[in-house]
């Protein structure tokens, strides 16, 4: 049974950090993409971050020089570190993991991040 557990998300106040990290298990093939996208109350869900196997990232241009993706193949997790925030970052964020073979997108369940004063 594949799962994508995702934690570390919460409330912060604008300009401060929060740090979201995603385990996968239970898939069986090699993991090419892992990353981020969030949805907003009222919008689609949108690209924040997209990590290749081999390291290379995909930021949206909203956060670039604020957030910074890593992973670890080995382990099969993603990290999302999350600085500056600003109230327009709310979101529930979710973890994406793409299986190489069948070729599918897990997701995970989501995890709410609200930058609130």
């Amino acid at each position: 049974q594949v799962q994508l557990v995702e934690s570390g998300g919460g409330l912060v106040q604008p300009g401060g950090s929060l740090r979201l990290s995603c385990s996968a298990s239970g898939i069986i093939t090699v993991i090419l993409d892992m990353g981020w996208y969030r949805q907003a109350p009222g919008k689609q869900r949108e690209l924040v971050a997209r990590i290749t196997r081999g390291g290379v990232t995909n930021y949206a241009d909203s956060v670039k020089g604020r957030f910074t993706s890593s992973r670890d193949n080995a382990r099969n997790t993603v990290n999302l570190q999350m600085n500056n925030l600003k109230p327009e970052d709310t979101a529930v964020y979710y973890c994406l993991a793409q299986q190489s073979f069948p070729a599918y997108n897990y997701w995970g369940q989501g995890i709410q991040v609200t930058i609130s004063s």
